[in-house]
């Protein structure tokens, strides 16, 4: 059952008896290694001069010249006193020639028992083969740390996307295309934070555990906590925290940070996820606009290198200035229908009857506006639009406009038919506020387990004075899809929500 002659890993099915023969290979193997004082988790530590990405595109630089790489070795062909394997880093991978009169005669044997999975350290001379593949002339190859799992069937194991997403270790050493999606993660929120630090910015941090979960439509987790004898709730969003900064003098905020919601799990939603939330004083949603189209631009630009990019079957262009509509122009637009024409509740809901729109019976006119822009008009807005001035009864926490206090000066924008971000002007008049937070106390006693509840420290800091400010909220997890052609939110989770086995 000996491995190191496969240039992959195990190409067939195997039955659960050849694995379990095969693990147990492997773990002989460690015992004889350990009984002659060899052990490599006694290894602590090995130095790297270079990621093998490096020697491929600098080769002029690296020829002839010693490196060290270390990484996880993915094939071996042993061809007598001579022999090839590939190691894999964070980069990338590279051939390795290893000979025996270049190591050492009993270095080579141990290579030779070496398994794919381990993890090396190799050093050696950078040169090309005759087929002209750049390569490192082994002159030492190290033990680190001995595999005592068989990587999965490359073909047929990692087309199992349960299992990718169950381990997520697995699918990052088999799927470079994997680890390179989640690189581009850390280099947008990494691009995200530059670019608002470099506004003025200031990153902040706020509860995750609280007594109450505002700032969103959402029903939250609850949990207890024991030193307290308290129940509290994970947050469902970061508004009310970032806006009692703003209170506080600190006129521009923000926050990148994990919240939680109790709702189901499709290709854009996860019970967790990750959530940016900013707010900037003395200025309102159209400052917002004007940032985030901005900021979607400057990271396409500094991430992907271009502002037109690929998503399923279209190209998006975030180079162009992002198209604005107003809810009810956008529900004109897409279906003739003008709900500046239509006053009334009864009339909505006459309409809605006609067109097939449900509704429930707390439902007012500004919600049955909502609920026609979702039906008919989201999936048609694929280049970027921000969708402005929503109805004041889907829009809690957001000012009034004072030409049309039925509607609120509010804007999401939609890409690919998905919304991408929120962002209001925020209400900042506490009389309002807590007439708002009755209503959405009467919606909870109606059945709307998503509604909010009046916290009342917040209500104290309004009443202590805000300033006119703009705020937004940014599904991060959105952004990595749409930069990252991901068609699911959980490619872009390194660790999603899933059902326990058990």
């Amino acid at each position: 059952m000996a491995e190191q002659n496969q240039m992959h890993p195990e190409n067939h099915e195997q039955t659960q008896e050849e694995l379990n023969q095969l693990l147990k290979v492997r773990r002989d193997k460690l015992a004889e290694l350990q009984a002659a004082g060899k052990d490599p988790f006694k290894i602590t530590k090995y130095d790297v001069t270079v990621h093998s990405a490096d020697v491929k595109e600098q080769y002029d630089q690296w020829e002839g010249k010693e490196v060290s790489i270390a990484g996880r070795m993915m094939s071996k062909r042993v061809m007598g006193k001579a022999s090839f394997c590939n190691v894999q880093d964070l980069e990338g991978n590279i051939q390795s020639y290893v000979a025996r009169d270049s190591v050492g005669e009993e270095s080579y044997k141990d290579f030779k028992k070496m398994d794919i999975g381990d993890i090396v350290g190799l050093t050696g001379t950078v040169f090309k083969t005759k087929t002209g593949e750049i390569s490192i002339h082994a002159s030492s190859i190290t033990l680190l740390s001995k595999s005592l799992q068989v990587l999965p069937e490359k073909y047929h194991g990692l087309t199992n996307t349960d299992m990718r997403y169950r381990q997520r270790y697995t699918d990052l050493i088999m799927n470079e295309d994997v680890k390179k999606t989640f690189v581009m993660r850390s280099r947008i929120i990494s691009c995200i934070r530059r670019y608002l630090d470099d506004q003025g910015f200031l990153e902040v941090e706020t509860p995750m555990l609280v007594g109450n979960a505002g700032g969103a439509a959402a029903r939250p987790f609850e949990t207890h906590y024991n030193a307290l004898d308290e129940d509290v709730k994970l947050r469902i969003s970061l508004e009310l925290y970032l806006k009692r900064l703003i209170v506080g003098g600190m006129e521009k905020v923000y926050e990148i940070g994990r919240v939680f919601r109790n709702e189901g799990l499709d290709t854009r939603h996860n019970p967790e996820f990750t959530l940016m939330e900013l707010y900037q004083a003395y200025t309102d949603y159209y400052g917002m606009m004007d940032l985030t189209e901005n900021m979607f631009r400057h990271v396409a630009t500094e991430v992907c290198g271009t502002t037109l990019i690929p998503y399923g079957e279209v190209e998006i262009d975030l180079g162009k200035p992002f198209e604005r509509l107003t809810m009810v122009d956008a529900i004109k637009k897409y279906t003739g229908i003008d709900f500046d024409a239509i006053k009334t509740t009864e009339e909505a809901r006459k309409l809605a009857d006609e067109k097939d729109v449900h509704y429930e019976d707390r439902h007012v006119r500004g919600d049955i506006i909502n609920l026609f822009f979702e039906e008919f008009v989201e999936e048609h807005l694929i280049q970027p639009t921000f969708i402005m001035d929503h109805p004041v009864e889907v829009s809690p926490l957001t000012k009034r406009k004072p030409d049309k206090p039925e509607h609120v000066e509010r804007f999401e924008l939609f890409i690919y038919g998905r919304e991408m971000c929120n962002a209001y002007s925020e209400l900042n008049d506490p009389i309002d506020q807590r007439e708002r937070f009755k209503a959405q106390e009467a919606a909870l006693a109606a059945g709307d387990e998503e509604a909010n509840t009046t916290d009342e420290d917040f209500m104290n800091a309004l009443e202590i004075g805000m300033p006119p400010t703009g705020g937004i909220g940014y599904g991060i997890d959105r952004l990595v899809m749409l930069l990252t052609n991901s068609p699911a939110i959980r490619d872009v989770l390194l660790f999603p929500t899933m059902k326990s086995l058990n």
